[in-house]
C-alpha cells in the first residue's frame, strides 16, 4: 500500500502564496502520475493539476498561470506552489497518486491512492 502525507495548508490572505507538499511512502515499484484535487464545501472534488513522471503537466483553467505543480521523483514527492490566491481557492486539497506494485503472479498491478487532505483557507 501507498500512504500519501500532505502538508503546507493553512490560512492566507487573498493575493498571498502557499506551497503544498505530498510525500508517498510504503511498498510500491514506481509512482506514476501524481496530482492535486480540491473540494470546497458543497462542491464536488475537482482536478487542480497533474504531473507525469516525465514532468508533463495539466492544469484546471481556473488555476493556470497562478499554480505550479512539480515533483521530485527521487523523493516520490509532489508539490503545488499556489500564488495569487483567491477566496474561491478555499478548499480541502487532496493529493492523488497512480502507482504500480508487484503482485504474486510475478507481474505488476496498477493502483491509486489519496491523501487525507489539507485545508487551504483564503481570506478576502
Amino acid at each position: 500500500q501507498v500512504q500519501l502525507v500532505e502538508s503546507g495548508g493553512g490560512l492566507v490572505q487573498a493575493g498571498g502564496s502557499l506551497r503544498l507538499s505530498c510525500a508517498a511512502s510504503g511498498t510500491f515499484f514506481r509512482v506514476n502520475a501524481m496530482g492535486w484535487y480540491r473540494q470546497a464545501p458543497g462542491n464536488q472534488r475537482e482536478l487542480v493539476a497533474t504531473i507525469l513522471v516525465d514532468d508533463r503537466t495539466n492544469y484546471a483553467d481556473s488555476v493556470r498561470d497562478r499554480f505550479t505543480i512539480s515533483r521530485d521523483n527521487a523523493k516520490n514527492t509532489v508539490y503545488l506552489q499556489m500564488n495569487s490566491l483567491k477566496a474561491e481557492d478555499t478548499a480541502v486539497y487532496y493529493c492523488n497518486a497512480d502507482y504500480i506494485r508487484s503482485n504474486r503472479s510475478g507481474g505488476f498491478t496498477r493502483l491509486n491512492a489519496w491523501g487525507q487532505g489539507t485545508l487551504v483557507t483564503v481570506s478576502s
